[in-house]
């Protein structure tokens, strides 16, 4: 007898081939049979109508810290993803060093966005290896989850304080060696780390992994070639050429793997930036390394302010603004020299973030106190214009009457059609993966959580971009083979249960709104999905018409045991 029999759907097994109309079949969870079934089962599903894919696999998040409060993970699987991959950037929260948690708290409240109050009391912050990380999440989790061993959780649990602004000695490096070595050995997915220099820590310096030599970093890389089904996840610098390009490629070749680099965002004004970063994976292809960017399917739409600096920090000569307490910035701004001389600044035209110093188009989105919420919703220079000041001027002097914590919304890139043009060529582009959902992260200020609902939504159903056979398997096979997912990404007999039944007229992106329901009744942005109706984990149903079954069987993923090692077309000799 079968646990689960899914009748009558549209079976599109994530291989890219045609779909066909067939049962599926589902036992110890596992798939058992794909075709015709007579045989009886505990539990059939009526999928008459509707698609039955492999459940998406999404290989950037941050649910590092919402496991301990949020066993679903959402709002992931109620968009389809089944399997998920956190600790990257190199923003782990294991392995911890005793003194190392409350700078860890703080470094993720600030740099990916996660209310302090929230991980103060919903994270138990009470282990101390890789390995005991993994075994508190054994058992709690609705889908599968696999974490990466972070360069700045090593780098801070070996170096301390000296984490920040130095480089590492060599007894320091060989405890960094030492420690990543035990990590992975228990389970950890590989290694990831970032030199972004939109990361910086909770008093605003680069975070600990930003501090690190060259030499320091392919040491680290290099450990993961040791290490059954391992891998490397790493975040360049915002400027971009050559450089960037070999330095990846040196750390593949160090590594023995494929990089997976976030993140590639298209947009139809600067096609050729697009060019340029793709063309980092012909640099490394031709050196026998392997470059993969993390590519964005929709618009980013962000949200930020003056207070916390995510995103401004990246802005010429800003960053050590951000390092004074609140009291200090806004006196800061309050004198007419300084505040022209931080304009001038961010429009410096050497700087690769000058595009961003637009401030006619930043658009009100969030004001706490009651007299600013009349702007909300409108631009910054329509609001100038009323005032009769400068868009820069009536930007700063809103953020300051509101105590820093007015939001911002930069311009929408992408949302016209060339650009979208873009996606779908790059959808099918060996050099990229789609992604990049940031999910768990940055709770306050993006919704790219939703990647798989607007890939088919609007990528497939809307705009018909790519076919939804091709997309599929992007969403699956593609994610899961680079990441070397045993026996996950497809709908086979012998592979995991992981499978999603949607209607492919409906699927979407549903309304997006603020969700109060993080620990200390913190708030976040969610966004519900449509067209998902059955979403199962090893065999096991986890979402239901849009709720939560209460069912916990996802694997907590170890290296080595789930995974298989993805080498180099060169192996060992590379």
């Amino acid at each position: 007898m079968l646990d689960v029999v899914i009748k009558g759907g549209t079976i599109v097994d994530g291989t890219g081939g045609p779909s066909q109309q067939a049962d599926l079949g589902i036992r110890d969870g596992r798939i058992v049979a794909v075709g015709a079934i007579d045989e009886e089962a505990t539990q059939t599903i009526d999928a008459s109508g509707k698609i039955v894919s492999p459940g998406f696999v999404d290989v950037h998040t941050h649910y590092d810290a919402q496991a301990f409060w949020d066993g679903t993970l959402s709002p992931s699987p109620y968009h389809g993803v089944t399997s998920v991959v956190g600790g990257n950037c190199g923003f782990s929260i294991a392995p911890l060093a005793p003194d190392a948690g409350e700078y860890l708290m703080k470094m993720l409240s600030r740099v990916e966005g996660m209310p302090l109050e929230a991980l103060e009391e919903g994270v138990p912050w009470n282990w101390e290896s890789f390995g005991e990380y993994l075994g508190l999440l054994d058992g709690k989790l609705s889908v599968n989850a696999g974490f990466m061993v972070g360069h700045s959780a090593i780098r801070r649990s070996v170096m301390g304080a000296r984490a920040i602004g130095h480089e590492a000695n060599e007894e320091e490096l060989a405890g960094m060696v030492e420690l990543l070595r035990a990590s992975l050995s228990e389970g950890g997915m590989g290694f990831s780390s970032t030199v972004s220099s939109t990361h910086n820590d909770f008093d605003g310096n680069p975070v600990p992994s930003r501090h690190a030599s060259k030499d320091e970093m392919l040491t680290l890389a290099r450990q993961v070639r040791d290490f059954e089904g391992t891998t490397v996840e790493f975040l360049p610098g915002v400027g971009w050429g050559e450089e960037e390009a070999n330095y990846m490629a040196d750390i593949s070749l160090a590594a023995n793997r494929p990089v997976n680099w976030n993140v590639l965002v298209p947009n139809s004004q600067n096609i050729q930036h697009a060019m340029d970063q793709l063309a980092a994976t012909d640099i490394a292809r031709a050196r026998g390394a392997e470059v993969i960017a993390l590519t964005v399917p929709q618009p980013m739409t962000i949200r930020i302010n003056l207070d916390s600096g995510f995103v401004f920090d990246a802005l010429h000569n800003w960053a050590p603004f951000f390092k004074k307490t609140k009291a200090e910035k806004i006196e800061f701004l309050s004198d007419p020299v300084k505040r022209n001389k931080f304009g001038e600044d961010a429009q410096n035209p050497e700087s690769p973030m000058h595009m961003l110093a637009n401030w006619d188009f930043f658009t009100v989105d969030q004001a706490q106190k009651d007299s600013l919420k009349q702007y909300c919703g409108r631009r910054i220079g329509e609001i100038a214009e009323d005032m009769g000041k400068t868009s820069f001027d009536t930007l700063i002097d809103i953020a300051i009457e509101d105590d820093l914590q007015t939001y911002f919304m930069p311009p929408t890139m992408g949302e016209d059609d060339e650009t979208w043009k873009m996606r779908g060529e790059l959808w099918h582009d060996d050099r990229t993966i789609i992604g990049a959902s940031d999910a768990g992260a940055h709770l306050d200020m993006i919704d790219t959580f939703a990647f798989s609902s607007q890939v088919l939504g609007e990528g497939v159903r809307k705009r018909k971009l790519i076919s939804l056979e091709e997309a599929v398997r992007q969403l699956t096979d593609v994610p899961a083979n680079l990441y070397g997912l045993v026996e996950r990404g497809r709908l086979e007999v012998g592979f995991h249960a992981d499978v999603v039944v949607f209607d492919a007229d409906e699927v979407g992106l549903g309304e997006t709104y603020t969700k109060f329901d993080l620990p200390a009744g913190a708030g976040r942005l969610y966004a519900d999905a449509d067209g998902i109706e059955h979403v199962f984990t090893n065999g096991v149903e986890i979402i239901r018409q849009g709720e939560d079954t209460g069912a916990r069987p996802g694997t907590v993923f170890r290296s080595g045991r789930d995974t298989r090692t993805v080498e180099l077309p060169g192996g060992k000799d590379a």
